[in-house]
């Protein structure tokens, strides 16, 4: 059990020390000041309540994707990888969004595929298509793995002791369509069956993307999971909504374990520790502000899967150049809670 925490807390940090960069956007749910979040699910919500207006979010430019992998390049990268490393690693789609994109999963694990008594744990990105900084950091992070089993103690550690599932983008039509909505302009991250709103149960309403992570997450036993998105900097945690739809603190069964999981990943984050908007860089999501038909809850509630929603990077769109994993790998392996950092 000892050996299990200490792969997990290791997972967290080596995407923590991955990105602090400037600017300011609201990374859940648009300009809190106007109206409520896009999702609100009100007494008339349902389908229209999970639609995005288009007004409410800068215009993406040129200059602003330049440097990113397209949808294309990304599963080129996808295959190219899977070739590179296929000793530690295998391939799968999780099924296909509104227009036909692949949803491919990177597997990484001495023994990929296979039924092991170990923990599983999954990477999602790119939820919202405007956050594009975590599906090119989850390429970043596969590939250091492949560089560096056996050679590199905590990526033989990870591979393993650890069963890890990568899905760089979840909304690759949003990434496309340069806007947060997926194809429909539906917010992937308002569009889960939610325990406060049962409207959100109706089923024909459900977008591709959000089936396909439903049905993975049922199928593949996660212990625990990351939902990677940009707009602020902090590690968010169950519950996302109240009963009443007040911002208030809504404490899950579990509130000590995501406390704690939310924590370890904001110590060591230097920025995210240090934040003036969140005590300790983490926040109850409730008290951040109420969303309904998260992903984070449902994985939860339906999957037995903890999981936190990290909001890597305060802009959403650094320079492509920025978005490097060299760059900080350092701090996240010379961070030691056992203290044997030398």
């Amino acid at each position: 059990m000892e050996l299990v925490s200490l792969v997990l807390k290791r997972l967290f940090l080596l995407l923590l020390a991955l990105l602090s960069c400037p600017a300011n956007t609201i990374a859940r749910g648009g300009d809190l000041g106007a109206h409520p979040p896009p999702g609100f699910m009100g007494p008339r919500g349902g389908l229209l309540a999970r639609r995005l207006f288009e007004d409410n979010y800068p215009e993406i430019t040129d200059e602003m994707t330049r440097g990113y992998m397209s949808n294309s390049e990304l599963e080129v990268a996808v295959k190219k990888f899977s070739k590179r490393c296929a000793n530690i690693s295998r391939i799968y789609s999780i099924g296909k969004s509104g227009q036909g994109y692949p949803l491919w999963v990177i597997e990484i694990s001495d023994k990929p595929g296979q039924e092991e008594p170990e923990p599983s744990f999954k990477f999602i990105g790119n939820v919202h298509g405007d956050e594009p900084v975590g599906r090119e950091l989850l390429m970043l992070l596969a590939n250091w793995l492949c560089d560096n089993y056996m050679t590199d103690t905590l990526a033989t550690l990870i591979v393993k002791h650890v069963h890890l599932h990568i899905l760089p983008t979840m909304n690759p039509d949003g990434f496309a369509l340069r806007r947060r909505g997926n194809a429909n302009n539906v917010d992937l991250n308002r569009d889960f069956p939610d325990q406060f709103y049962p409207i959100n149960d109706i089923k024909h309403s459900r977008q591709p993307e959000t089936r396909a992570i439903m049905t993975w997450v049922k199928e593949g036993h996660f212990t625990a999971s990351a939902s990677l998105h940009g707009g602020a900097l902090v590690a968010n945690y169950p519950w996302d909504g109240s009963q009443d739809t007040r911002k208030q603190y809504t404490a899950s069964p579990d509130d000590k374990t995501f406390r704690y999981m939310a924590s370890l990943y904001s110590r060591s984050h230097y920025n995210m520790s240090l934040s003036q908007e969140f005590e300790g860089g983490i926040t109850n999501g409730a008290l951040w502000y109420p969303i309904y038909g998260g992903m984070q809850d449902w994985n939860y509630i339906h999957g037995g899967c903890f999981e936190l929603t990290l909001e890597i990077s305060d802009n959403k769109w650094p320079q492509a150049n920025e978005v490097s994993f060299e760059s900080f790998i350092d701090d996240a392996l010379c961070f030691d809670p056992l203290g044997e950092c030398s």
